[in-house]
């Protein structure tokens, strides 16, 4: 695999070297519970897809967080190079599914820099269950 992560309160940073295929766990990538824990109810991932080489998205790329507490309700907003291409309300679970538009993907690529950042707010404090969370990208 080949990823860098970098984790701060609330905020994970992970740039992808290279486009690895299928689920990876945010375990896998390195992170682990103890480093999502989100006191404030706040969370920013991002996906810095720069410098990835040639590369397919897979089909319907993917991303699920699953935490520990049954949240109420939960906000997710994804922006792909500033432009918002996911906005949703969550209600009631413990664990939320953001499915990404392929082709909107696509059209708004650059050569340089491809940055996807998921906000996500949460109505109390927050445990990520980074074995159960996952990214699917590329095929």
């Amino acid at each position: 695999m080949g990823q860098l992560i970098e984790i701060n309160q609330g905020e994970v940073q992970v740039k992808f070297t290279s486009p690895t295929a299928g689920k990876i766990s945010l375990n896998e990538l390195g992170i682990t519970d103890e480093n999502l824990v989100l006191e404030g109810g706040f969370l920013r991932l991002l996906f810095d897809l720069e410098g990835i080489g040639e590369h397919d998205y897979y089909a319907v790329p993917t991303v699920e967080i699953a935490y520990k507490e049954n949240c109420k309700e939960t906000h997710w907003q994804c922006d792909f190079n500033g432009e918002t291409i996911l906005d949703k309300m969550d209600h009631h679970g413990n664990s939320t599914v953001m499915l990404l538009a392929r082709k909107k993907l696509e059209a708004l690529e650059h050569h340089h820099q491809n940055k996807l950042i998921i906000h996500a707010e949460f109505p109390e404090k927050v445990h990520i269950d980074t074995k159960k969370s996952y990214v699917n990208f590329f095929k």
